[in-house]
């Protein structure tokens, strides 16, 4: 399967980590022979119809922060879309940073690679939340996969287990918390009741949160994977403006402590049912499913059949992500 990679940031180059260390064993235990064949940054592309020299590539984008540098082929300046109206490939990695004004550049990148005939892989939340119905219903005119298991928490199995390990039952609500880095920030404001101001730079710090942390903590982030989660599980035509969204920005250690004293902790919590799509603080129970700590997401599925269903996992992280990517990508190829 020839493969191009659009975005070579965190999770861009997880991916290329993973390709390296699991290539091998894909093609052993899948019959899957995985060859990234062209990547793309800002600053433009490398390219190898062949297949890119993964060590290199790598090394490349860590000495220089820039794919156009790759010795053997890199080019300068060029468009995402130019490279896939140039290069014949099978799939479509689009892991390019998340834009919740327009979607953009994914957007365009998704839907080209659509009307091309290619499979899509993204852990990309802005254009989900925003044209979720626009881009499944152009991956079904097109005949082509859409995936984006890696949108919604990270590694936490979630979007592909309702749709296949659940595929009996009829998922009537989801409720979880979907954004690690805010579930980190209020962990630690429990144990060690410091201020949120205080927690929020150590997590900076720790490089948990971003520097400008505003999707994390404002529930913007969790917002699109509600979107994401009411589209894809529930069958709610929902757009990321439908969301009901509060961060954990006005959260006092005061708070914390009068909530722990009567056994229950603050969460940040996603709601995704009929009646609601909603992101806000609440409070959740010492000892129940989601009184998880760090950076884990947890989600539970109500369902007609099974009752509830609980899924845990890392939210976040380069590696994590792109195990989510990974599973889309042999799906697609068992199933093609």
């Amino acid at each position: 399967m020839n493969i191009c990679i659009m975005g070579f940031g965190s999770v861009g180059q997880g991916v290329a980590r993973v390709f390296q260390m699991k290539k091998e064993q894909i093609k052993e235990d899948h019959g899957l022979d995985l060859n990234l064949i062209a990547a793309v940054d800002r600053s433009g592309a490398a390219v190898n119809l062949e297949g890119l020299d993964l060590n290199l590539l790598l090394e490349t984008k860590k000495s220089t922060g820039k794919l156009s540098e790759y010795p053997e082929n890199g080019a300068e300046g060029i468009s995402g879309v130019e490279i896939l109206e140039e290069v014949d490939y099978d799939c479509l990695i689009e892991v390019t940073p998340t834009n919740i004004e327009d979607g953009e550049p994914a957007r365009s990148h998704i839907l080209k690679a659509m009307q091309d005939g290619k499979h899509v892989v993204t852990s990309n939340k802005g254009p989900l939340a925003l044209n979720f119905r626009e881009l499944a219903d152009s991956a079904q005119k097109n005949n082509v996969q859409f995936k984006y298991e890696a949108s919604v928490g990270g590694a936490m199995p979630i979007i592909n287990f309702a749709h296949e390990t659940l595929s009996g039952c009829r998922i009537e609500s989801i409720y979880g918390i979907l954004n690690g880095t805010t579930n980190y920030i209020l962990s630690r404001m429990a144990k060690e009741g410091s201020s949120y101001e205080q927690t929020l730079n150590e997590a900076k710090e720790l490089g948990i949160a971003e520097t400008d942390p505003t999707q994390d903590v404002e529930g913007e982030d969790a917002a699109c994977k509600v979107v994401i989660l009411a589209n894809s599980i529930l069958k709610i035509d929902a757009t990321y403006q439908d969301v009901e969204v509060r961060g954990i920005s006005q959260i006092t250690p005061e708070s914390i402590s009068l909530a722990k004293k009567e056994g229950y902790l603050i969460k940040l919590i996603g709601e995704v049912s009929e009646d609601a799509l909603e992101v806000s603080p609440r409070l959740v129970k010492e000892g129940s499913p989601f009184a998880v700590d760090g950076t884990l997401n947890v989600a539970t599925l109500k369902t007609d059949l099974a009752d509830d269903v609980t899924v845990v996992g890392k939210g976040a992280g380069s590696l994590e992500t792109a195990s989510a990517i990974m599973s889309d990508i042999i799906s697609i190829w068992k199933t093609n």
